[in-house]
């Protein structure tokens, strides 16, 4: 089966890729590093060209409200409509838990856009929700900085591994299309701010984690189980510490 990879030269996007290889499919990384700008159209009606599954994992390149609604906006748009005329019979988006909890941020108010995009294309589709991924624990712990400090509220946290989210996009995308979603998050959860103090810790990162409830996550303040799925959600199965343990 021919699998089309948006953001396949990504963190998870390159993982997928070499997932589904390994399943056997024929799977293509799509990008502006292979030619193929999903913004601006260019080169998205060559890739898909026989293509029966189209998975995006692409990611926009910046965080600031305009920017990141007018990427999810513009993207997701001109690609439905590629695969549209292409014919394509599943479309799969992996988006983040928690898009619908908290409106107020601005990443995931356009997340959220990017799936009634996607919900209304008239394309079968799968939408796979990630809590936050261990490769981001240190932008996190950086954004929450403030001199010196990290200061981080006491919420619900259930980070995963990359790899566990590559997978579970790969087995959603050589399924049937669930025309509807499915979330996934790490084996274990903590407290926010507990999991930082220990994993920066263990990282050799001398700075302090303050707790503090009112702490903004990327701009907003978080509800107790706003960043954690729920109940039958897919649990990966790398640990936090083990995945850790392999890093320098």
């Amino acid at each position: 089966m021919k699998i089309v990879v948006i953001g396949g030269t990504g963190l998870i996007g390159s993982k997928l890729v070499a997932w589904l290889e390994e399943q056997g499919h024929e799977a293509v990384p799509a990008s502006p590093r292979t030619g193929v700008n999903t913004l601006t159209g260019e080169g998205l009606a060559e890739a898909l060209a026989g293509t029966q599954v189209v998975v995006d994992v692409s990611n926009s390149p910046s965080f600031e409200a305009a920017e990141v609604l007018r990427f999810f906006e513009t993207s997701t748009g001109n690609l439905l409509t590629a695969e549209a005329a292409e014919g394509v019979g599943h479309h799969v988006a992996l988006s983040v838990v928690g898009t619908g909890r908290t409106p107020t941020n601005d990443y995931f108010a356009a997340k959220r856009v990017q799936e009634q995009l996607i919900e209304k294309s008239g394309i079968p589709f799968s939408i796979v929700h990630a809590t936050q991924f261990f490769e981001f624990v240190r932008g996190i712990a950086d954004e929450s900085a403030q001199d010196g400090q990290v200061c981080i509220a006491p919420v619900l946290f259930q980070p995963i591994a990359g790899d566990d989210v590559a997978e579970a996009v790969g087995r959603v995308a050589v399924g049937t299309p669930l025309n509807g979603g499915v979330e996934v998050a790490g084996p274990e959860q903590y407290r926010m701010d507990e999991f930082f103090r220990e994993a920066l810790a263990a990282s050799g990162d001398p700075r302090e984690v303050v707790t503090d409830p009112h702490a903004r996550y990327f701009g907003t303040e978080v509800s107790e189980r706003a960043l954690v799925p729920g109940e039958g959600a897919a649990l990966g199965r790398i640990r936090f510490q083990d995945w850790s343990a392999d890093r320098p």
